[in-house]
């Protein structure tokens, strides 16, 4: 009889389209192909065909890695704009900063004590507000 494995979870379980690949990998595939063949017959007769090769990989490497790495669910484009949004469009510094309410407390209650100190002579005055 045949066993067949089954994922515990199937949110997991990607959708092939084509030769077993996803459709996000064929477009990027595709993509690699447009950019690195056109490399490839361009560069052949000025440098050789070793050196055209390994232009054409080199020209071609980004697409393949965004098309097959993945890690914990994010893309690799995605790390790289996390990477890109730390680095410049974040502060580097980020003092953690907290409010003191004993401080706060103590401000509310020494104005509250002046309030009573001129009600009690008789000095009119506006309440102080609860900030």
């Amino acid at each position: 009889m045949a066993y067949v494995s089954v994922p515990k979870d199937l949110s997991k379980v990607k959708t092939k389209v084509l030769l077993n690949l996803t459709k996000r990998q064929l477009v990027c595939f595709s993509i690699a192909a447009i950019v690195g063949i056109p490399v490839y017959f361009m560069t052949k007769g000025i440098i050789g065909n070793s050196a055209a090769v390994m232009a054409m990989i080199v020209f071609m490497l980004p697409a393949f890695v965004a098309a097959m790495y993945e890690k914990d669910g994010i893309t690799a484009e995605k790390i790289l704009i996390h990477i890109v949004r730390a680095k410049w469009f974040c502060p580097t510094r980020r003092p953690y900063k907290t409010e003191n309410i004993y401080q706060t407390i103590e401000q509310e209650g020494k104005a509250f004590a002046e309030y009573e100190k001129e009600q009690a002579t008789g000095k009119a005055a506006a309440k102080p507000r609860k900030s």
